[in-house]
């Protein structure tokens, strides 16, 4: 006995006393498995609603068009920058609903999901079926420094052989909230591949016709813009797409960076046997956009969505809320947003200063700050 308390029980709570005061260490494995995660979120979580997936297709595609009109109509300068801003976010929009139908959470209906997903992302210039299938790599791989496929971190030995000018392009504002573009005819530094060839090593044989069809549909909305601007002139199609198209690319790389990025405590990457579906997938952030966030379907509660890309959007909020007594301090609440999310600009430059590269070897591995830079 000690303390009124039988020596076995004694020494257990001392266990849950040096349990509770250690320091949280993000490394480690955590204290729970995924199917405790999954079990936590109401059912009614994973029921897909195609008619719900639908009614945003609609709401989000009558704003594109009206916000034509509108401009087309006021025609003044004063008019197109807030045209450009708006139109760009709404161009993003889409493409989350394409997402969505990627994933298979816009609804049971495969059939449903290709044709939805073929039409917002063509309309945007992204090869459906091409992003879907790398974007697929990247979920199964999240955070694993040698398989993710999407703002991964380069080893010290590649971001070393790298030139002056994909230094700057990779690590300077603004340049790497352009990156998508080239991401999809190249990929990252390191790896190798286009989202329009079939034969890249991206793909299997079985990806075959998938990525051919949605090449086709890409060129062919390639040439629908070639037409109109031969019909309507260059700069009117600067105008009314051009400029809105590289708003949206800005969107979609300052989002998807930041969900893997800048968070002020570094989380870890991985490699080998110490990484796994779990602990890649608890490495990701959720951001709060602020008034953006219903415009964009609450693509910023994304660790649930990392984990389980099967929840439909409009629930991804109710399921984050029921898992995180599960989660504990492996999620970390999103700093508020005011109306808009200008606070993630000083995120975003803070982490291109200094998230450059993880070392060669180890298995456990945190971003590191080039002395040089």
């Amino acid at each position: 006995m000690r303390n009124g308390r039988p020596l076995v029980l004694e020494e257990e709570w001392e266990k849950v006393i040096s349990l509770r005061t250690k320091e949280f260490d993000p490394g480690m494995p955590p204290p729970f498995r995924i199917a405790e995660i999954r079990a936590a979120i109401p059912k009614h979580c994973w029921v897909k609603n195609p008619w719900r997936s639908m009614s945003y297709v609609g709401r989000d595609v009558a704003i594109v068009f009206g916000l034509v009109a509108v401009a087309a109509y006021i025609n003044s300068w004063v008019v197109w920058p807030l045209y450009w801003a708006a139109q760009g976010t709404m161009f993003w929009a889409l493409f989350v609903l394409g997402h969505d139908c990627g994933h298979g959470s816009f609804s049971d209906s495969h059939k449903l999901n290709n044709v939805v997903g073929h039409l917002l992302h063509s309309s945007i210039l992204v090869p459906y079926h091409g992003w879907r299938i790398s974007h697929r790599t990247h979920h199964q791989n999240h955070g694993n420094v040698d398989k993710d496929e999407s703002w991964h971190p380069l080893s010290e030995s590649v971001y070393r052989s790298l030139d002056t000018t994909t230094m700057k392009l990779r690590f300077t504002f603004p340049f790497p909230m352009l990156a998508f573009p080239l991401y999809l005819w190249t990929r990252s530094p390191g790896k190798r591949g286009s989202h329009f060839n079939p034969e890249s090593d991206l793909f299997g044989q079985n990806d075959r016709i998938d990525v051919i069809t949605s090449t086709a549909c890409w060129m062919a909305m390639a040439a629908l813009l070639a037409g109109l601007t031969f019909i309507m002139g260059p700069l009117q199609m600067l105008k009314f797409y051009a400029i809105p198209y590289l708003i949206f690319v800005m969107w979609l790389d300052f989002v998807t960076y930041l969900h893997h990025h800048g968070h002020d405590e570094k989380l870890p990457w991985y490699r080998g046997k110490e990484w796994s579906y779990l602990r890649g997938g608890l490495t990701t952030l959720d951001r709060d956009y602020g008034w953006i966030n219903n415009i964009h379907h609450d693509i910023g509660t994304h660790v649930i969505h990392h984990l389980f890309p099967q929840i439909p959007h409009y629930n991804l909020i109710e399921a984050t809320k029921a898992a995180k007594p599960v989660l504990g301090k492996y999620y970390r609440e999103p700093e508020k947003s005011a109306i808009l999310p200008f606070h993630l600009l000083g995120i975003l430059l803070k982490s291109l200063g200094r998230d450059h590269y993880v070392r060669d070897t180890g298995d456990v591995l945190y971003y590191e700050k080039d002395s040089k830079s």
